[in-house]
């Protein structure tokens, strides 16, 4: 099949949506498929995968908006690319891509069948960002972004609507999600809705080798460089007394950081010689080191804007715990690149989070409780024997359940009965 996956983020953009797309489209092409990509034009060059075109479009900067106008780029480049070579499938990654209904009309009358991937809701998000503010992460109006969600989710959702009822199929990226669009968008019961959770790669995120000298020399680098590195924590040992904590995402409110620092206070109180790495890029960098200054926590508390994905796969190797505080996520791909790495999770005792993590791979707390997040955190640095079985056990949830094979799998399985109904359909 020729499958064309329209997605405004794509390497080097990278983020969730990002990342998927492009290990959902490297695994699909290796199965014998063409692919092409129709995404947002970049500063730098997309990576190459045998099998995978990349097309870039313009499109214009601006909250929210910017989804209009790569929709409208992105459906000009689909009806010169379908000139060119006939397509079968047109995946749309919702919802940074807003298509009116007669637009995704035209595409399957003209072009080809819709599957339209749903990676959240912007009434999800409104909520987040809602939540987040609510207890004091950062001021909207900080952020165009997310003052925009909170202003104009109302008319976007729309576009999303148009997602669901229009396409011929549609993919939840989560029951979470799934739930969600019943709930706010009022979906009807018998459209054609599956849920296929999201996997990582479990060959770039996997537990250390302990043989591999290269590796184990990183490993030591980086302990080093965040000042956690005991002789225990060297050799990756649990009983370390200089525990490292990372949390990866943007930097931005309804990520949860400042509930994260404001636990760090109760967690040095009982593990004094913790750190923790907050590795991602975003408008709070200087709000965020700022409070760690007021907090009293600065000499504890790292941030880095953002590395080479082999760099931070050794990050989730090296770390001890990784906490993942979110007030929202569509799925949460942070989480299962930490179990696939031999990480344990301490996150949100919400879903999507809880469709994932539970208390065999981890542990749990209140969203925007920051002292039930720092007990958790230090009911699992207290518990060494538990967190080896903890690590092998998230490790084995991934490769059972949430892998990039799987995706495509699923994904293979769904484009063809979106062609198959299309066909019947049509006659």
């Amino acid at each position: 099949m020729h499958i064309v996956m329209v997605s405004a983020e794509y390497p080097p953009r990278w983020g969730g949506m990002g990342s998927v797309v492009f290990h959902l489209a490297g695994h699909l092409a290796q199965r014998g498929h063409k692919i092409t990509i129709i995404t947002r034009k970049h500063k730098s060059i997309p990576p190459t995968q045998p099998g995978v075109e990349v097309i870039p479009v313009r499109w214009a900067p601006l909250p929210m908006a910017f989804t209009r106008s790569f929709g409208k780029n992105a459906l000009k480049a689909l009806i010169k690319l379908n000139r060119r070579r006939s397509i079968d499938v047109v995946n749309a990654h919702l919802p940074l891509v807003s298509w009116s209904k007669a637009q995704f009309k035209m595409i399957e009358k003209n072009i080809a069948p819709v599957v339209s991937t749903l990676h959240g809701s912007w009434v999800g998000e409104k909520e987040g960002v809602r939540r987040a503010a609510m207890n004091r992460e950062t001021a909207t109006w900080r952020n165009p972004n997310d003052l925009a969600i909170r202003l104009t989710s109302w008319w976007y959702k729309r576009y999303e609507r148009n997602g669901v009822l229009e396409s011929t199929c549609s993919v939840a990226v989560s029951r979470s999600t799934l739930e969600e669009f019943h709930e706010f968008y009022k979906i009807p019961d018998e459209t054609d809705i599956e849920v296929i959770h999201w996997g990582c790669d479990q060959r770039v995120f996997r537990p250390p080798d302990k043989d591999n000298e290269a590796e184990q020399l990183s490993h030591e680098r980086i302990r080093k460089a965040y000042d956690c590195a005991d002789e225990e924590a060297l050799s990756y040992g649990p009983k370390t007394e200089t525990p490292m904590l990372l949390a990866v995402g943007r930097l931005v409110a309804r990520k949860g950081y400042m509930s994260l620092l404001r636990a760090m206070p109760l967690i040095l109180k009982e593990h004094e010689n913790t750190r923790l790495v907050i590795i991602g890029r975003g408008h709070m960098k200087k709000a965020l080191l700022k409070a760690a200054e007021e907090l009293g926590v600065a000499h504890a508390v790292f941030i880095k804007s953002g590395m080479e994905f082999e760099e931070l796969a050794q990050h989730y190797r090296s770390a001890d715990l990784v906490v993942y505080p979110s007030y929202y996520e569509g799925q949460g791909l942070i989480p299962l690149e930490a179990l696939a790495s031999g990480t344990p999770v301490v996150t949100v005792d919400q879903p999507p989070l809880t469709e994932m993590v539970d208390d065999t791979v981890g542990g749990l707390f209140d969203r925007g409780d920051h002292s039930g997040m720092a007990k958790a955190v230090c009911d699992e640095l207290n518990g060494s024997v538990q967190r080896i079985k903890k690590a092998k056990a998230g490790r084995k949830r991934v490769l059972e359940s949430f892998t990039c094979e799987g995706n495509a799998e699923a994904y293979e399985d769904i484009f063809q009965r979106s062609v198959q109904k299309r066909h019947w359909r049509d006659k």
